[in-house]
């Protein structure tokens, strides 16, 4: 393909692009069957898919801020806000303020909340694998490298 098939592919119709090969329409597809491969552990444990994102985040990321919590978990921060209501009132959650911005407040995982984690973890780790059947290491690292840089493309924020 040259330069310029690339061009009138990248603006070609819908139409004529074909769902099958329209990125944004295969990762949504992909995520909202990864998402539902979860949803019946996450409802067991009293959880959404935007509670199990904060709460996969934050095993990773200790103490974020509320507006940088909502863009890793992908979610508006109303939303989010809702969600860390109930996952502090069952105890998975606890808020802080900033030390450094009293306007600021900073959530953190508690041992609750890290237990929660571990027990949808190898759920979370078996679709992941599922996605990835029959693709090889090589051609898996390429990908998310490939993801990398779509996201450092179109990002709002430095992460």
């Amino acid at each position: 393909m040259n330069k310029q098939d690339k061009v009138e592919t990248q603006t070609a119709p819908l139409g004529e692009i074909g769902l099958g090969n329209y990125a944004p329409y295969l990762m949504n597809r992909i995520m909202g069957r990864y998402n539902a491969s979860l949803r019946d552990e996450m409802s067991a444990m009293g959880l959404t898919t935007v509670k199990m994102r904060a709460i996969a985040v934050l095993a990773v990321i200790d103490g974020p801020l509320i507006r940088d919590l909502a863009v890793y978990a992908v979610a508006e921060q109303s939303t989010l806000s809702r969600a860390l209501d109930t996952l502090e009132q069952s105890g998975l959650v606890r808020r802080e303020a900033d030390s450094q911005d009293n306007r600021g407040t900073r959530i953190f995982l508690t041992s609750d909340g890290r237990d929660a984690f571990e027990r949808i973890w190898p759920r979370m780790a078996a679709s992941y694998s599922a996605m990835f059947k029959g693709i090889s290491e090589e051609d898996q690292r390429v990908f998310v490298a490939t993801l990398q840089t779509m996201l450092r493309n179109i990002r709002k924020h430095d992460f």
